[in-house]
């Protein structure tokens, strides 16, 4: 393990026993006196090193390990081999230690309490994380400002929205000032503002504290507005991990040009024009046309210089693969050879 690293796993496996019942009442008496059991492995032979003040999404359908992953990672779980460093420490291990140097925040979930106001919770939790009062006083005002909490303090939680509600979340969360916070699904079911709103806090706190930031979601929204790093989980396996940037670069997929004509204009009159392109074309309605190109940028400028110059064109437009349809295609058909 590196020194610097927030997050340091290698080979880090989970499994489980599972009961498994025999079919038919021979078999369920058989069942109480010799039990069947499967082994489950839910995350297998992960290899994961964040530095601090990094922003990572960690990504993968239902089912995948993901859960297991966090788990394993905020002292939950203990693995079932593996090495794993946590700011430092094992998080099963040494989680009395370890809690205090971290943030949950968990969409469905909830750290406050139901009944009290809000600001009764944050105080318990100064007591549980043993903040100095003066120290409290300083964080917690500039929480609440930049969070716009202040009417919510004397409200209980369950009287509160789910944006409402998550903005408190996030407050108690980085009370204490954890070196690592652990978001999983912040933004399911808020509005649009709402989430903007949390981004650019999640931002700042990274930008100002240098809170290093996993976040687990399905939101891929989240991922691109806040993570310059995905890590992608499949089957229990890591599949990606490396830039949003690459990830498009190397799997985007084909550019779409779309154009709209003055006039009706034969497919067969653009197929001859691009012949020697990387280029597939498809008429999708009334003087309106898909170019499909292989290539990047100067298979664009090609297609245009062949295009335009004859071509009445009323409108164009240029569309690569959204980071969600890259993802779910690699989901789909696994990743493709660079």
């Amino acid at each position: 393990m590196r020194e610097m690293d927030a997050i340091y796993a290698e080979g880090l496996t989970k499994e489980f026993k599972v009961y498994q019942s025999r079919g038919g009442l021979w078999g369920a008496f058989r069942d109480l006196f010799d039990r069947h059991y499967r082994i489950i492995r839910a995350v297998e032979g992960i290899r994961m090193r964040i530095q601090p003040g990094e922003m990572v999404g960690y990504i993968g359908e239902n089912g995948a390990g993901k859960s297991t992953t966090i788990k394993m990672l905020t002292g939950i779980l203990q693995p079932t081999s593996g090495e794993l460093k946590v700011n430092g420490f094992d998080p099963h291990r040494e989680r009395e230690r370890f809690v205090k140097t971290i943030g949950v925040v968990f969409g469905q979930r909830s750290q406050l309490w139901w009944d009290i106001a809000v600001q009764e919770s944050f105080r318990l939790l100064q007591k549980v994380y043993q903040i100095p009062p003066k120290e409290y006083k300083s964080h917690l005002e500039r929480m609440v400002s930049i969070l716009e909490i202040e009417s919510l303090l004397d409200q209980p939680v369950r009287k509160l929205s789910l944006g409402q509600r998550m903005r408190c979340e996030l407050a108690a969360s980085l009370l204490h000032k954890p070196k690592l916070l652990f978001l999983d699904e912040p933004t399911i079911g808020l509005d649009v503002l709402v989430k903007d709103n949390i981004r650019t806090f999640l931002k700042e706190i990274n930008q100002e504290l240098g809170t290093t930031i996993l976040l687990t979601t399905h939101d891929i929204s989240d991922i691109e507005a806040l993570c310059s790093r995905v890590i992608m989980l499949d089957k229990g396996k890591i599949i990606y991990d490396g830039s949003l940037t690459q990830l498009k670069k190397v799997w985007g997929g084909r550019k779409k040009v779309l154009l709209e004509t003055e006039r009706e204009i034969a497919i067969t009159d653009f197929k001859s024009r691009t012949v020697d392109l990387p280029v597939t074309w498809e008429s999708t309605g009334k003087r309106q046309y898909v170019a499909y190109l292989e290539q990047g940028e100067v298979a664009v400028s090609d297609l245009l210089a062949r295009v335009v110059q004859d071509i009445p064109i009323l409108e164009m437009q240029i569309e690569e693969a959204s980071t969600e349809e890259i993802v779910r295609k690699i989901y789909q058909e696994g990743i493709p050879d660079a």
